[in-house]
């Protein structure tokens, strides 16, 4: 029972932040907008303005790509104590994080070579979103409730 106490909460842990990161996203990407072509109006939420007032476009980036990485420590560090729970040990922590860090790389070799093959772009884009969100956790679970109910049948 304490076992699924602890998978509902990182479950639900990885939601909450996929929602704040939304927000931050959203916004984030409204501010950088109207700084680089110089808009009048801003659409971002008026406190999230209020956070980033005064920045300029280097500094939003940074920012955006902070975040990011951070996002992606944060959802790998869920997967890991996700499997820590289903199996009972720490021994696929490793290759998890091998093949996160391989799907990142995957990324920036897509954003790399986007210029000669434009829609690499959104892909690469899509697997770095993949990577920041909490997509993974539910394939991991996924994947633990199919492989239990295998042993079973």
């Amino acid at each position: 029972m304490r076992t699924r106490a602890g998978i509902a909460v990182l479950l639900l842990l990885g939601v909450a932040l996929g929602s704040l990161r939304e927000f931050l996203f959203i916004n984030l990407n409204y501010e950088i907008d109207r700084v680089r072509y110089h808009r009048p109006i801003a659409y971002a939420h008026s406190r999230f303005r209020a956070w980033t007032e005064g920045w300029d476009l280097g500094a939003l980036l940074t920012f955006k790509w902070v975040l990011s990485f951070a996002y992606m420590a944060a959802m790998l560090g869920l997967a890991i104590l996700l499997m820590r729970l289903l199996q009972g040990h720490f021994r696929a922590a490793r290759h998890l994080a091998l093949a996160y860090a391989a799907l990142g790389l995957l990324a920036l070799g897509f954003h790399a070579l986007s210029g000669s093959v434009p829609p690499l772009e959104a892909v690469g884009v899509k697997l770095l979103h993949l990577l920041q969100y909490p997509v993974l956790l539910f394939f991991l679970w996924a994947a633990h409730l199919l492989r239990a109910g295998t042993k079973r049948a």
